[in-house]
């Protein structure tokens, strides 16, 4: 029996190389490495993985599993709260799926072209949709984002404090605490959350004007909220916030642009916000793809972590050439001495985001809005009129709104139960995240909902509170 030696092309698995590794580190062992890890998080016992299967045994094994989802394919979704279900053309998928793009790397400037001038189309675009001239490469997720855009604002005011309104996506403030508070870092930021009116939806005021003081980096707000809710005093924030010396940061959901105005008319520094909802497919396992875009002031440009694409003239009239520009400040170019980690790569929905905002154009935009708007409050109106159900902040509201089942003796999680029986997947339960709202869901409505899609909702929601 041969004894299995480690291969050398694997440092770290070559005892010599891993003991000048620990040494460099100043740790005895491997094992000291994952003490902050609970035990009981730990396996403690090999892997039971099958044999080595072949190619056609391992496709069948993965097909067999995958069938145990049950998929937004085969019933019908009501969910988002991050993730939206919107419609993507074929055309966008076609282009996608095209070799130039699935095998695109960095190479030398003369392969990079036709990729580079791909890319700066979507920042060109997306600025032009955010009514913004500089936008960066797309980062991982709208958390990410904004994250980065916090951490931006820090480094341009010297100021170690951010204002952020609690009625966002926890999942994403999460992410946000881990671009900001660890007060391991150097560049602590602390958060200070701000409360939503109990009524509106929309942002506390008098909450707000308690928090922004001389420490504020930024105050961090999103049209619509993580609860579906339009902020109508956008400009009054923005005030708010400048007047103590410190940036305004709107995420944003771009589709909503074609009906909404634009962060940047009312008083927005930074805009961020997701690219899922610009022909991304729901997907789990891989960034949704997040944006960072100001203005071309370049106070703002040299605080951007992300990879920038300029334009210019080339020697021959009427040629252009397309390249990366600040390259030097983001971490490909000065590794830990960059403006943070630029992180996962998701270019290829820069391409996906690219061919969806051509084929829309601004009246697509403002079509796909109005749809939105109809379809969304005209199922708010009907949720509304069953016995016990009941929508928090039914007036403003872009594509998700709140249904409440206080009124009934049902929680969410058996009204969901219900459905799903019915083939349809209902809102994000909000009990947990948001409990001063009790036995609430997010619902989300777009473009994708017919209208008898929308009544076999209320239908069977008659159904699962009887």
């Amino acid at each position: 029996m041969s004894v299995p030696t480690p291969h050398p092309y694997m440092a770290n698995s070559v005892p010599a190389l891993q003991r000048e590794m620990l040494d460099s580190i100043g740790v005895d062992s491997v094992e000291e490495l994952f003490v902050q890890i609970p035990e009981d998080h730990r396996l403690q016992r090999p892997l039971n993985l099958p044999p080595r299967l072949s190619e056609n045994e391992l496709r069948r094994h993965l097909i067999r599993t995958l069938s145990k989802n049950t998929t937004a394919e085969t019933n019908l979704s009501f969910l988002g709260a991050g993730i939206w279900q919107h419609h993507v053309p074929a055309a966008v998928d076609e282009i996608v799926r095209r070799n130039e793009w699935l095998t695109s790397v960095f190479g030398e400037p003369s392969s990079d072209h036709g990729r580079n001038q791909a890319w700066f189309e979507f920042c060109s675009q997306l600025g032009e949709l955010l009514n913004m001239d500089l936008v960066g490469l797309p980062v991982r997720s709208w958390g990410t984002a904004a994250g980065h855009a916090l951490r931006m604002a820090a480094r341009l005011t010297g100021r170690n404090e951010v204002v952020i309104v609690r009625a966002i996506d926890p999942e994403r403030l999460s992410v946000i605490r881990n671009f900001c508070e660890p007060p391991e870092m150097a560049s602590h930021i602390g958060i200070r959350l701000v409360d939503f009116d109990a009524a509106t939806g929309q942002i506390d005021m008098e909450d707000l004007h308690q928090a922004v003081g001389p420490q504020t980096a930024a105050v961090y707000f999103e049209v619509p909220s993580y609860l579906g809710v339009i902020e109508s005093r956008g400009s009054e924030i923005a005030a708010i916030a400048h007047a103590a010396g410190a940036q305004t940061i709107v995420g944003v959901d771009p589709i909503s642009l074609g009906v909404l105005s634009a962060p940047a008319d009312y008083g927005a520094d930074i805009v961020v916000g997701t690219i899922q909802t610009l022909g991304v497919r729901m997907h789990a396992g891989g960034g949704a793809g997040g944006f960072i875009a100001s203005s071309d002031d370049p106070r703002y440009a040299a605080e951007y972590p992300a990879l920038l694409i300029s334009i210019s003239e080339t020697l021959v009239a009427g040629e252009h050439g397309f390249g990366l520009s600040l390259f030097h400040q983001s971490s490909y170019g000065l590794r830990d001495k960059g403006n943070d980690w630029t992180g996962h790569s998701v270019y290829m929905w820069a391409i996906a985001a690219t061919a969806y905002m051509a084929m829309m154009g601004p009246r697509g935009f403002e079509e796909i809005g109005a749809q939105i708007l109809q379809r969304a409050h005209y199922a708010s109106q009907l949720l509304s009129e069953i016995d016990g159900v009941d929508v928090h902040f039914p007036a403003g509201f872009f594509k998700e709104f709140v249904v409440s089942f206080n009124a009934t003796d049902k929680s969410v999680a058996e009204v969901n139960r219900t459905l799903l029986d019915d083939g349809i997947f209902g809102g994000k339960d909000l009990s947990t995240e948001f409990p001063e709202l009790g036995q609430s869901a997010l619902y989300s409505v777009t473009e994708i909902h017919t209208l008898a899609d929308i009544e076999r909702l209320s239908g069977a929601l008659r159904k699962a509170i009887a």
